[in-house]
């Protein structure tokens, strides 16, 4: 049976549509992402699957249970780190967390915790002096802090620098690693593309694909990318008619020649073959951004940081 189960999903805000229709299974031990583009229904989506919110439409079951009529249940196997969270000023972390761990049945050991998310030097300080990555890291800690066995991380690494996210990224895994089911909701390509198992694709309230990373990108077919600036004249249609070859394009002296996964190879070798020497070889791999494009139509990175509305996704 999967862990999470959604099934037609709905739900409005008065004449606004926030989640036209999403479905979706999560397995269990998987890091499942919800991507997309801010104003989607992805926050939504999740509030309704732990009870946060009730649905207009569509079935939930998570771990068996219906988050709605067994919230009291579901709050104690599922914990969350929310899109937005402030804790007073005053309060130190280990007080955050022995105040949280009261209301679990089931509740983990504070310095264990503390050491495992690298916050053990931060034991007695309050909270407004944590930087933003230890800020994190603590509403990380209060989701885990009744050893739940779903975690659902909302915008993790929303206003980190790109250490502090790669750091999050790593405590991502280690969470996986503990035996917890993790449901990640990001609007950040690289993010999804380097954490999640499997993830679904939510654009304008619908679900437009779930696969692999890797699944997403075989689907959509994207081309693999070599660009170089050769030192001899090599003519276009002897590059088109190379194995794997779909297009060549010319910037000033710049060649990019676009193809399947040998693309690299078979430049290479007609390159060769002519005598040609080449400069500034590089090489691009299709990336999930290009899916995104292919998928909803919309421009990757610029479209997953614009708002689509007033509400957050």
């Amino acid at each position: 049976m999967p862990v999470i189960e959604v099934d037609h999903l709905q739900k409005r805000y008065g004449e606004k549509v926030a989640v036209a229709d999403v479905s979706f299974t999560v397995e269990q031990g998987e890091i499942f992402g919800v991507l997309g583009p801010n104003g989607a229904g992805k926050t939504t989506t999740v509030e309704c699957v732990q009870g946060l919110r009730r649905p207009d439409g569509g079935t939930i079951r998570v771990l068996g249970l219906d988050p709605i009529r067994d919230r009291a249940e579901v709050r104690q196997r599922v914990g969350a780190q929310l899109q937005e969270s402030q804790l007073p000023d005053k309060v130190r972390v280990w007080e955050a967390l022995d105040l949280y761990r009261s209301f679990y049945r089931n509740r983990a050991d504070i310095d264990e915790l503390l050491t495992d998310l690298g916050l053990a030097e931060q034991r007695d300080t309050y909270f407004q002096k944590l930087s933003g990555g230890q800020k994190q890291r603590l509403s990380v800690a209060l989701a885990l802090v009744g050893r739940p066995e779903v975690a659902i991380l909302d915008e993790l690494t929303t206003g980190l620098d790109p250490q502090g996210r790669r750091d999050t990224w790593d405590l991502v895994e280690r969470i996986r690693d503990r035996g917890v089911t993790v449901v990640l909701v990001t609007h950040f390509m690289e993010e999804a593309e380097r954490l999640c198992d499997r993830l679904a694709i939510i654009d304008r309230g619908r679900v437009v694909a779930i696969d692999s990373p890797s699944g997403l990108l075989d689907r959509v077919g994207a081309d693999h990318r070599v660009r170089f600036r050769p030192e001899g004249p090599v003519e276009d249609a002897l590059l088109l008619a190379s194995p794997g070859v779909t297009g060549v394009s010319r910037h000033g002296a710049e060649v990019t020649v676009t193809g399947t996964r040998d693309v690299l190879q078979s430049v290479l070798s007609t390159l060769n073959g002519a005598g040609t020497s080449y400069t500034d070889l590089r090489v691009e791999q299709p990336s999930l951004d290009d899916a995104f494009v292919s998928l909803t139509g919309r421009g990757g990175r610029t479209a997953t940081q614009s708002k689509t509305d007033g509400r957050s996704s």
